[in-house]
């Protein structure tokens, strides 16, 4: 099997070349869609669907749901092993893949989370929420303009989704130590290995910033300014507890600004 889908990819994904080399070499072909799944509903990134043979997302990240997830297939076909029923037909895949989900690993349903899966599929229908995707990516643009202006190393330099990784060699600051300094400050990020980190998963090379979160809240593109700005005095000042503690309040300030504002979700 090939997967194709990552936790901290900020490009878009060529599925149907993919699809061409799992022909070639005999493979299932298996996209995870997690993060970026928002965008592919509302038709701003590439569909996965006509190419793969599997399709994985939760239902939380962009699509601002409950935690789950999903799987999910295009055009159902025959298992290639060979797996029949009782009566000898061969089992579609569809079959084997609930077969293996439930009830070998899937808990009881909870009916409250399905409903609460409802309301987040009914809000990714509406023409609201692709104004919300696009200000996703405007956002996330936005702050890969302004951290690269600032000498930080955007991975791939820039994005097309909602998130990009950055890479602190150039900043003499470790992943692990920004992560830190930035909690203080009330700023989640997570440290992120980078290509050819030189560092331990645990200590790291990088940064994941995203701007799903902050679209949410009703932020634009100045705020991402105003943002970079905050993370950069952070990371210039992580050993300096006054400037932290500056910058802490100022990002309650912005949040409560943005506390009550309640965007694309009529």
């Amino acid at each position: 099997m090939i997967i194709c889908g990552a936790s901290a990819y900020s490009r878009d994904w060529d599925y149907e070349r993919l699809r061409a080399i799992a022909d070639e070499v005999g493979a299932f072909l298996l996209a995870d869609i997690s993060h970026p799944a928002a965008m592919i509903a509302k038709g701003l990134l590439n569909n996965p669907l006509p190419h793969c043979h599997f399709v994985t997302t939760t239902t939380h990240k962009t699509l601002r749901g409950p935690r789950g997830g999903m799987i999910m297939m295009g055009q159902d076909f025959d298992n290639p092993f060979g797996i029949k029923t009782p009566k000898g037909t061969t089992r579609p895949m569809s079959a084997l893949l609930d077969m293996a989900v439930f009830p070998g690993t899937q808990g009881g349903p909870l009916e409250h989370v399905i409903a609460a899966k409802a309301v987040a599929f009914r809000e990714a229908l509406s023409d609201d929420f692709k104004e919300y995707t696009i200000q996703v990516i405007k956002n996330a643009k936005a702050f890969a303009k302004a951290f690269a202006e600032r000498g930080y190393h955007v991975i791939s330099g820039g994005t097309d989704n909602h998130e990009m990784l950055i890479d602190l060699r150039s900043k003499d600051i470790t992943g692990k130590a920004a992560e830190n300094a930035l909690v203080k400050a009330d700023i989640t990020v997570n440290k992120n290995m980078v290509p050819f980190d030189d560092k331990s998963p645990f200590v790291t090379s990088g940064i994941r910033v995203g701007s799903a979160a902050v679209t949410t809240r009703g932020m634009k593109e100045p705020d991402m300014e105003t943002i970079v700005n905050l993370i950069d005095t952070v990371l210039t000042h992580a050993e300096d507890e006054s400037v932290i503690l500056e910058v802490r309040s100022a990002v309650n300030q912005l949040s409560e600004k943005f506390l009550y504002t309640v965007v694309w979700r009529k």
